[in-house]
């Protein structure tokens, strides 16, 4: 089985679509998650508060994957010239 390459501006990409944004701001709220028994002294929020944020999260970056994000598209045909 043949391994998958990176596209040519994966670079580009992780830094700059919302995305791959979205994607690390829902792994943050899963981690909260699993330290919300630890912080139940600092912190008065039920039990599930992250890990509904981080689905939410989730889903959001799942939409923003499917739009055109233009910054990134503008870049990408300057480098043609």
């Amino acid at each position: 089985m043949k391994m998958p390459s990176l596209i040519s501006n994966w670079r580009r990409v992780l830094a700059r679509s919302w995305s791959m944004r979205l994607m690390a701001l829902a792994g943050i709220f899963s981690g909260l998650e699993a330290a919300l028994p630890y912080l139940e002294q600092i912190l008065d929020w039920p039990n599930g508060i992250f890990a509904g944020l981080s689905g939410l999260t989730v889903g959001a970056a799942f939409i923003a994957r499917l739009v055109a994000q233009k910054q990134i598209q503008e870049e990408d045909h300057g480098d043609e010239e």
